[in-house]
């Protein structure tokens, strides 16, 4: 099982970034998807999920409007679309894949938000 992110990086406040989280290694279809977040000192909170048909989607409060998740079940990836950052989006982003009672978790990546 691989979760793989990619897409973050160093950003101004009010740019851009999109997440990707590429899967293999399990039926990517049937698992709900989420993406994460962890500040450093602070705590990992829960950014957005997505069900497994992409019917149902959920998010912080912190970040309503502002990001999208989505996902590309033929491609088994799903995204994170980041608009209008904040220096307090800074953080690690992890994706994992949830199936009661199974979960994967991807290795993270960095989004820094600077100018």
């Amino acid at each position: 099982v691989q979760l793989v992110e990619s897409g973050g990086g160093l950003v101004q406040p009010g740019g851009s970034l999109r997440l990707s989280c590429a899967a293999s290694g399990f039926t990517f279809n049937n698992y709900a998807m989420t993406w994460y977040r962890q500040a450093p000192g602070k705590e990992r909170e829960l950014v957005a999920t997505i069900s497994s048909s992409a019917v149902t989607t959920n998010y912080a409060d912190s970040v309503k409007g502002r990001f999208t998740i989505s996902r590309d079940n033929a491609k088994n990836t799903v995204y994170l679309q980041m608009n209008s950052l904040k220096p307090e989006d800074t953080a690690v982003y992890y994706c994992a894949a949830r199936r009661f009672p199974v979960v994967y978790w991807g290795q993270g990546t960095q989004v820094t938000v600077s100018s």
